[in-house]
């Protein structure tokens, strides 16, 4: 994994209860990594996982159709919205 070779400077801390360390541990020594390499590679995954399902959505033939027809719609025109769009802002 590429974390790994990289110097890691943050660090974090939890507390957990013994039959959990345990558990965390024998997981840890399956694959063959200390506790830290297997929790930060874990929780990278989970993350990872986490993140894509806000990112990606998946749909059926008939679902993409829809979501497409509903995305197709023309909206009714809003002339102070347009006006608002064609106002020069301030500069930053």
């Amino acid at each position: 994994m590429a974390t790994s070779a990289k110097r890691r400077e943050d660090r974090l801390e939890i507390r957990l209860p013994a039959a959990a360390r345990k558990v965390l541990q024998r997981a840890a020594l399956s694959q063959h990594k200390s506790i830290g390499a297997f929790l930060l590679e874990s929780g990278l995954t989970a993350a990872a996982e986490a993140l894509a399902d806000r990112r990606e959505f998946k749909l059926s033939a008939k679902q993409y159709d829809a979501f497409v027809a509903a995305l197709d719609v023309c909206s009714k025109p809003k002339p102070r919205l347009a006006k608002l769009l064609q106002t020069p802002s301030a500069p930053a």
